[in-house]
């Protein structure tokens, strides 16, 4: 029987349109837009001045703190500006712009195919390259790894889970992975294992990747301590505290951390990064995107460098169809939607999805009719119809007395609401303020 966690989800329609596309090199851009925050925390600084010359893989931001990530030029060029630029909301904010000028990398890096898979590294060796290299988190998440592989005094990793679920509507890229690059990200396991120093790592695919089950059950043969795991399809299953539960039957409690059950979870996408970065010196500049919708002429998954806009993979992707009413970087469920295409691509793009006017459409919000379908459809166990309805009315301290901060904002309550409502909307608002109220009074 196929393994699944037991609390809520539902099911929205998949449409993995682009999951027999192989990974595509996309062109190098003419420019380049990088974002001196690509990941959750502190922005990184730029160390580097208008004129300057910059190689692939050249450091061109520093960490800015503890919880924060290096970033690295993904051209060869010069830079041209250090300024704001206007994000995917429009909102500017600290970027770092660089004139292509042909591909030289850095001469550390090494290009080669071949498979490298003995690491001797210790730990804190393995830690250290990963923070040098600036991994983040793949899935959307984009926390910093070496923050997470840096496991708080008091706690105790038992295992690591690798999440191979990619269960948001229309994204395929990490499947692709799984099933073109699937040797060296279990060797990327393999490191992020020794890293926390457990002896057993799971990696959890839905079973509608066959495909990738079959693929990475062949090759981690020669891995005795990874397992791979199929689940069962619902959503949103690639959540860290679902995964766990669908994986291992352990419960995170409310407010509690994955490593509280022993556990850490990572991305296959970012267990491939961390490879390169460990077996290859390569920096994380570059990364797998599906570009996808219904009305794309030719939706598929390329390897972006960092900082290449939105507008060039969509024209390259057959263009903007006439019909396009929403642009969203993610999926549907959890994807933001983009006001400005000349937005770049950065570490926490794992797709844009073009929708219809037909499908981005919301339908006019009815009353509640206290059906309680957004309480069993919750998969934290929380009551979003009462989270909603305390956010509308700015009722900030109830809501965390409610457990707003509990949300992982992953939509299932505004997708099976039968009235159509707004919850989410409202519940984001709400946690947003909770959080100032948190901080300022642990401040």
């Amino acid at each position: 029987m196929l393994k699944t966690f037991r609390i809520g989800g539902v099911h929205p329609p998949e449409n993995k349109l682009s999951a027999a596309k192989n990974i595509e090199i996309f062109p190098l851009p003419e420019t380049v837009t990088i974002p001196l925050s690509q990941h959750i925390g502190a922005p990184a600084t730029a160390v580097v001045a208008k004129g300057d010359k910059v190689k692939v893989g050249q450091l061109i931001a520093k960490a800015g703190g503890f919880v924060s990530a290096n970033i690295h030029s993904s051209v060869s060029g010069t830079v041209t500006a250090v300024d704001a630029v206007p994000d995917g909301g429009g909102v500017r904010k600290p970027a770092i712009t660089i004139k292509v000028e042909g591909d030289d990398w850095e001469e550390s890096i090494d290009r080669s195919s071949a498979l490298m898979k003995e690491c001797s590294l210790t730990p804190a060796e393995i830690i250290a390259k990963i923070a040098n290299a600036g991994i983040v988190g793949m899935g959307g998440a984009t926390f910093p790894t070496q923050v997470k592989l840096s496991v708080p005094a008091g706690k105790k990793a038992e295992f690591l889970i690798i999440n191979g679920v990619e269960c948001e509507p229309y994204l395929t890229s990490d499947h692709r992975v799984m099933l073109e690059r699937g040797e060296e990200v279990l060797v990327g396991v393999r490191i992020l294992a020794r890293a926390l120093g457990v002896e057993k790592a799971y990696i959890g695919i839905e079973n509608n990747k066959p495909d990738a089950i079959e693929h990475m059950r062949s090759l981690a043969v020669a891995y005795g301590d990874v397992e791979i795991v199929p689940l069962k399809v619902k959503y949103p299953q690639g959540g860290e505290k679902q995964l766990i539960a669908a994986v291992t039957g352990r419960q995170v409690s409310s407010g509690g951390l994955p490593i509280d059950v022993g556990a850490v979870v990572q991305n296959v996408s970012t267990a491939l990064a961390v490879y390169e970065a460990v077996q290859k010196n390569k920096p994380l500049f570059e990364r797998v995107v599906t570009v996808t919708g219904k009305a794309l002429t030719n939706p598929g998954n390329f390897r972006v460098r960092m900082g290449t806009s939105l507008r060039a993979l969509i024209d390259h992707c057959g263009g903007l169809p006439e019909d396009t009413g929403k642009i969203i970087n993610g999926g549907p469920m959890m994807g933001r939607a983009v006001a400005n295409i000349d937005s770049p691509v950065t570490k926490g793009t794992s797709g844009v999805l073009l929708m219809r006017a037909a499908e981005a459409k919301r339908n006019e919000p009815d009353v509640c009719i206290k059906c309680a379908k957004c309480v069993s459809a919750c998969p934290m166990g929380l009551e979003p119809f009462m989270l909603s309805k305390l956010g509308k009315l700015g009722m900030f301290p109830e809501m965390e007395s409610y457990h707003v901060t509990d949300c992982i904002e992953c939509g299932s309550c505004s997708f099976t609401c039968p009235a159509s409502l707004p919850l989410l909307d409202y519940i984001r608002l709400g946690k947003a303020e909770v959080m100032k109220i948190i901080r300022a009074r642990k401040s």
